[in-house]
């Protein structure tokens, strides 16, 4: 019925089409699957691996089309979902922004104006 499926073809497509051949290959599969436990052909139980993973080359490529679309819907966002946001570590996530860290309290402004650091002249 069907040959391997190749990635960068399913990327032109759109998701209604890729979600009908999705639909196909699972159809695709559970006769192969049948024709298994039924005793079929050796030419059809050694093409239940390759439907398999064009069935994964379909998911994947949905998969990735709706992140894409989504990284662009949250582009400029303040607030984007966990699974769009950087991973780093654990302890870069909980470390304070560059703002945080430069922000000075209204005490520390105040103490800073009125004494300023001292300016030594040395004698060479």
């Amino acid at each position: 019925m069907s040959e391997k499926v190749k990635a960068h073809e399913l990327r032109s497509k759109s998701k209604a089409d890729l979600l009908k051949q999705l639909e196909d290959l699972k159809k695709e599969l559970s006769q192969l699957q049948v024709a298994k436990v039924t005793g079929g052909n050796v030419s059809k139980l050694s093409k239940i691996s390759t439907v398999r993973k064009s069935i994964a080359r379909v998911l994947t490529v949905i998969s990735q089309t709706q992140r894409e679309n989504l990284k662009v819907l949250y582009k400029n966002k303040k607030y984007k979902p966990l699974d769009l946001r950087p991973k780093k570590t654990r302890a870069i996530r909980r470390r304070l922004t560059k703002h945080e860290a430069t922000k000075i309290t209204l005490r520390q402004k105040k103490r800073l104006t009125h004494f300023p650091m001292r300016k030594y002249a040395i004698k060479a």
